[in-house]
């Protein structure tokens, strides 16, 4: 099961690399996708969680994995910026709750609640209760220090509360009020274990909206006190011995050796524990290299050197067709996100010719219609993914299946859109608007990815042959993070979103024109467009509405304005390839597209 926050954090979903195809005719790739994906399937093995109990199992053993990049830090606030310091600092800490995509309800982890709903007043309470068996610990010291309400009510109101400290969290206490206002969700102590969230009206989700994890006060708070931000974002650099960091979760990182490896140690103290009293989890040790090099990482798993690792479809006949017998590959349908191509539509580039073409929906219209997916498909993803068609995915309550995205690829509907707005081929075959400026325009794609380099060569082939240049960015993903949020000096890119939109009001910095992650004209003071002013509406409404019938009507409406204006063109959703290695016990195993790979319960055969 997820651990599902309000805000989204960027990352590029697919870091592979891919050899290219020849092109196929339409009928070859029906064909060669058809055969060639229930050959591959017979070889591998599907087991999704659907609720099952996970069985006890036994202490013991070794975990070796790997990760692509040094973490830059093991700060708690940091690690909400950066992707490969979150992972690390994760294993010491927990969130409120999981949710259950299969079941849709919300299951407790380090707190349980109660939800208090004044109808009259508008208003509500999220009462929270702490488990009475969390501590901060010590890696090999018999100290511990009692996670209470303390904790929680100061990381809220100090740390993300607090717009010095830049979390991401901040955006998530507020809530729009009727009077067109922002309002807090405020916090308040009950006990040592309890605490109260106050709602200043009625929401939907409330467990979605305070859904966070939270880092030591007994640590933190002294260094906010004596230096402010700054010094809280200095705690618990790389040059820290590392078994200095208290863990309240299931791990202590006891080592870590810049550009080779991190080392972790099983934490007994922790709160999760089997049917048999058992901590959670049954390995006693984790060794993480650090292998920035995706072939790398293949053949160490390949050696036997790595329990696991996520195929990229290159890896499908070496690894599938020719296992050893030493490994196991589950497969999962088709992931619930996906990679999308965005406009910049930000006035400050509004001295640039491409900034009139980004804002007129016809053109972005246009450009979803030389998308050629099945091509893409084909000699990126050899076939082993699908379109993303829609907003939601399926597990979301409001998905429609009805509405889908009508911009499909066709040449000569993208001719006929961009003629309607003064662009057309001069005698030349260039494509020109009606000043008889050339269209040409930038791509920016994230360095690491040959996958995503294969699919913008696709694209500006695709483009070429109605006369549009594109020109392929190359850059790291920090300088696409920069480029995003800081310069603003872009004019198309490729990248993700982590978290799927299971919940509709996922992504209020996304969708509404004030979010810092409104990825085409980020933070705007007012809606630029009357559409964006709608879609901000509609998001507010939806969040507020509690009768289901009267929420879908809202969500429909909001996902066709969304897919009829284009701001994102959603591309593929991959089908998922995951081996294992044999020595483990498969029994408390699953892998799909909603939950990924479980393997809390893991444990040598």
């Amino acid at each position: 099961m997820k651990h599902i926050n309000f805000l989204l954090i960027i990352i590029c979903i697919f870091c592979f690399s891919c050899s290219r195809y020849d092109e196929f005719s339409r009928d070859e790739l029906e064909g060669m996708g058809a055969e060639g994906l229930a050959e591959l399937l017979a070889k591998t093995v599907t087991k999704p969680w659907r609720g099952e109990e996970f069985l006890p199992g036994k202490t013991g053993g070794t975990w070796y994995s790997v990760m692509n990049e040094d973490p830059k830090s093991f700060n708690h606030l940091i690690a909400e910026q950066d992707n490969a310091t979150g992972t690390v600092v994760s294993s010491m800490t927990d969130y409120f709750f999981d949710y259950d995509a299969v079941q849709r309800d919300w299951k407790p982890r380090v707190i349980s609640t109660q939800i208090i709903t004044d109808e009259a007043n508008d208003t509500m309470q999220v009462i929270c209760t702490l488990r009475d068996d969390l501590y901060w610990s010590y890696y090999n010291s018999n100290r511990k220090v009692k996670v209470t309400s303390d904790d929680v009510i100061f990381w809220y109101n100090e740390i993300r509360g607090d717009p010095a400290c830049q979390s991401s969290g901040y955006y998530q206490q507020f809530l729009y009020m009727p009077d067109g206002s922002d309002a807090q969700i405020t916090i308040r102590k009950i006990d040592e274990l309890r605490f109260a969230f106050h709602f200043p009206r009625i929401i939907a989700e409330p467990l979605l909206s305070i859904n966070m994890d939270f880092g030591p006060r007994h640590v933190y708070e002294p260094a906010k006190r004596s230096g402010g931000a700054e010094a809280v974002r200095n705690l618990f650099t790389i040059a820290d011995d590392p078994k200095t960091i208290p863990s309240m979760g299931e791990w202590f990182l006891v080592e870590y050796t810049p550009g080779q490896r991190l080392a972790y140690r099983r934490n007994p103290d922790y709160w999760k524990k089997d049917s048999n009293g058992v901590s959670i989890p049954y390995v006693d040790q984790m060794i993480v290299r650090i292998i920035p090099d995706e072939n790398t990482r293949m053949l160490l798993f390949q050696k036997g050197d790595t329990e696991t690792y996520t195929l990229r479809p290159e890896d499908l006949d070496g690894l599938v067709n020719r296992n050893d017998g030493s490994y196991t590959v589950f497969n999962s349908e088709g992931s619930l996100s996906a990679n999308f191509w965005t406009f910049n539509q930000n006035p400050v580039n509004s001295g640039k010719p491409q900034y009139n073409w980004f804002i007129q929906k016809e053109f972005r219209q246009a450009m979803s219609c030389l998308l050629n997916r099945e091509r893409i498909n084909a000699q990126v993803y050899r076939g082993l993914a699908q379109p993303k068609l829609s907003i939601f995915p399926e597990p979301n309550a409001y998905y429609n299946p009805a509405i889908t995205l009508k911009y499909l690829y066709d040449t000569q509907k993208a001719l006929s859109l961009l003629s309607s707005i003064g662009i057309k081929q001069d005698s030349n075959g260039i494509m020109r608007d009606s000043q008889n400026r050339q269209i040409e325009f930038d791509l920016a794609i994230r360095s690491e990815s040959t996958m995503i380099q294969d699919i913008a060569s696709i694209l500006m082939d695709e483009l070429s042959k109605t006369g549009i240049k594109l020109n392929i960015r190359v850059m790291d993903f920090q300088k696409q993070v920069q480029m995003l949020f800081e310069t603003f000096d872009w004019d198309s890119t490729i990248i993700g979103l982590s978290g799927a939109g299971i919940f509709p009001s996922q992504g209020s910095n996304v969708w509404t024109s004030d979010g810092n992650l409104h990825m085409w004209h980020p933070n705007q003071q007012s809606p630029s467009t009357d559409w964006e002013a709608r879609i901000d509406y509609l998001y507010n409404e939806g969040v507020f509405t509690i009768d289901r019938n009267k929420a879908k009507v809202i969500w429909d409406e909001f996902q066709s304005i969304l897919l009829e204006q284009c701001p994102l063109i959603y591309l593929m959703r991959s089908r998922g390839f995951w081996g294992i290695n044999n020595r483990w016990d498969f029994t408390n195993v699953y892998y799909d597209n909603m939950n990924g790979a479980e393997t809390t319960y893991i444990y040598l055969k």
